[in-house]
């Protein structure tokens, strides 16, 4: 197990790719402490978890609130001892508009979650793994933190600020012994993905017309490009955006 006896820290997995990281890393050997806001889902994901062998724990957190995610750090070293790895998954997503139409309400909450959550988390687990002399972050981006399409600019921004936060914090910690990465997942079969779909006014399957390899992947495709990043395997890769995308991005 490539990650027997460590320890891993998921945020927002309670659903989607989040869940699915989580249960890789107790597949992979790891202890699991993953949070969210939605405790019924939490339990779902916990019996998921500890089908694998694995221990886990649920926290109650918002990714946007700063005490939250401190007190989240806290306990899983409180729980485990120490925090080998985190996968700053926690986003929302946005409604399909020209910027002009977008409303300030939904930019504020989408920067809130998506970037300063991911800031936020990487503050405080860079904290922990600096005592440590060692960890592995891999923050959740999108292919639209690389590209950009269109009714999309909050959600593009905040994306290409997690690439900005991922590439220039790497530099910061790459002597320190911690890593830092992106994945940056396409088309990905999940409810939030779906809701996105909807709000941008495009079926599963204009998308998928798009897409060379002709398909929407499954959550777990990313999971496991997030836990071999975590691992010794990728022991010289920090800085990287990791593109899971069908293809879309190279056409």
């Amino acid at each position: 197990m490539i990650h027997q006896n460590k320890v891993a820290l998921v945020t927002g997995g309670t659903s989607g790719i989040g869940r699915a990281t989580a249960i890789a890393f107790g597949a992979a050997g790891a202890k699991v402490v993953f949070s969210g806001r939605r405790d019924a889902e939490g339990e779902k994901t916990a019996k998921l978890i500890r089908e694998t062998g694995a221990e886990c724990l649920h926290v109650h957190s918002d990714a946007s609130n700063e005490e939250d995610i401190k007190a989240l750090v806290l306990h899983t070293v409180a729980t485990y001892g120490r925090l080998d790895c985190a996968f700053n998954n926690a986003g929302v997503e946005s409604p399909g508009k020209p910027l002009h139409e977008q409303p300030i309400e939904e930019f504020d909450n989408l920067m809130a979650i998506n970037v300063r959550g991911v800031f936020l988390c990487m503050k405080y687990e860079i904290e922990q793994m600096l005592t440590q002399g060692s960890g592995v972050i891999v923050n959740n981006s999108s292919i639209e933190g690389l590209i950009a399409l269109p009714g999309a600019s909050p959600y593009v921004a905040s994306k290409h600020a997690v690439m900005g936060l991922t590439r220039s914090a790497a530099l910061d910690y790459a002597k320190q012994g911690i890593r830092i990465n992106a994945v940056n997942p396409g088309g990905i079969a999940t409810e939030s993905f779906d809701r996105a779909l909807m709000k941008r006014g495009i079926t599963a399957d204009d998308l998928t017309a798009m897409i060379p390899m002709g398909r929407i992947a499954q959550a777990e495709e990313v999971a496991q490009v997030v836990v071999f990043l975590c691992s010794d395997a990728a022991s010289y890769i920090t800085g990287q955006p990791f593109a899971i995308d069908g293809g879309y991005t190279a056409s």
